[in-house]
C-alpha cells in the first residue's frame, strides 16, 4: 500500500468519501464546529463507514499544513491509476469512444492555479493533465482542496521533457493547439472534435519558446475588453470547454 496523504477541506474530504470511501484511512473533523455543514459532513461519513475522529483547528491545520482546512481532514492512500501516460492513451485507444481531451500546462507553479485546472479538466471531461517536471506545481494538500475533489480523479503526469512528450502525443496523431495571444487564428475558429491536446503557458511568460514551436497550431482567445490576458485556469476552462461543446454537436 502507498504512503498515506493528507487531504484536507470539506470538497477534496467529501469527494474521496463518496467515491472510494475504503482508501480513506481516518478521517479528523473540529468538534467545536457544530453547523449544518459539519452535522451533514459527518453523517455522510458515519453512513460510509469511516473512522471519524473528534479534533481541533490547531491539530487539523498542523496535518493539513494550512490554516484553510475548513475543520475537516483527513488520510488516505492514493487511489490507483494509469501509472503513465503510454498507459492511459492506449487505455483509451482500446476503449473506443471520445477521442483523447488533454491539457498540457507549461509553467504553472502556483498550486491555487493547478488545483483550479484540474477542477476545469474534470468538469469538461479532459483525459489527464500533462506538467513538466522542472517548473511546475506538484500534487499537494492546497492543489487538492482548490481542485476540489478533481484531484483524484484526473490524472496527472509530469513529464521530463514536455516538447519530447508533445511530440510522442503528434506520433499518435494527438493534434497539439498551443495559446498564443499573438497568434492569427482564434479558439472559435479551429476543430478540436479530434484527438487534441490543449497547451497552455503561465501567465504572463506564457509557453516557453520550444514548446511554442513544437505545437501544431497555435490560437488565441479573443479578448473584448481592457485586459490582455486570463488567468490560466479561466483560460484552460474557455478551451477545454469549446473543445467539449463541439464534441457535443451531432
Amino acid at each position: 500500500m502507498s504512503t498515506p496523504k493528507v487531504l484536507f477541506g470539506f470538497h477534496a474530504v467529501g469527494v474521496r468519501i463518496k467515491t472510494a470511501p475504503a482508501s480513506v484511512i481516518e478521517v479528523y473533523f473540529d468538534s467545536s464546529r457544530r453547523d449544518a455543514r459539519m452535522r451533514q459532513f459527518t453523517d455522510r461519513a458515519r453512513e460510509a463507514h469511516v473512522r471519524l475522529i473528534e479534533s481541533d483547528g490547531l491539530r487539523i491545520a498542523k496535518l493539513a499544513g494550512s490554516h484553510g482546512h475548513q475543520g475537516v481532514a483527513a488520510r488516505v492512500h492514493d487511489l490507483p491509476q494509469a501509472r503513465s501516460l503510454d498507459e492511459l492513451l492506449e487505455n483509451l485507444e482500446e476503449a473506443g469512444g471520445d477521442p483523447p481531451l488533454l491539457l498540457v500546462l507549461d509553467g504553472v507553479t502556483d498550486p491555487h492555479n493547478l488545483g483550479a485546472c484540474l477542477r476545469v479538466a474534470d468538469g469538461a471531461g479532459a483525459h489527464a493533465v500533462i506538467a513538466p517536471k522542472d517548473h511546475a506545481a506538484g500534487i499537494n494538500a492546497t492543489v487538492a482542496k482548490v481542485a476540489s475533489g478533481a484531484a483524484e480523479t484526473v490524472p496527472y503526469f509530469m513529464v521530463t521533457n514536455l516538447a519530447r512528450t508533445l511530440g510522442e502525443l503528434k506520433e499518435r496523431n494527438i493534434w497539439c493547439v498551443g495559446t498564443s495571444d499573438d497568434a492569427p487564428g482564434t479558439l472559435y475558429q479551429t476543430d478540436l472534435r479530434g484527438a487534441t491536446a490543449l497547451v497552455l503557458g503561465a501567465e504572463g511568460d506564457g509557453m516557453r519558446q520550444l514548446t511554442r514551436k513544437t505545437c501544431d497550431q497555435l490560437i488565441s482567445i479573443p479578448m473584448q475588453g481592457g485586459v490582455e490576458s486570463l488567468n490560466v485556469s479561466v483560460a484552460s476552462g474557455v478551451c477545454l470547454y469549446e473543445a467539449r461543446r463541439q464534441r457535443l454537436i451531432v
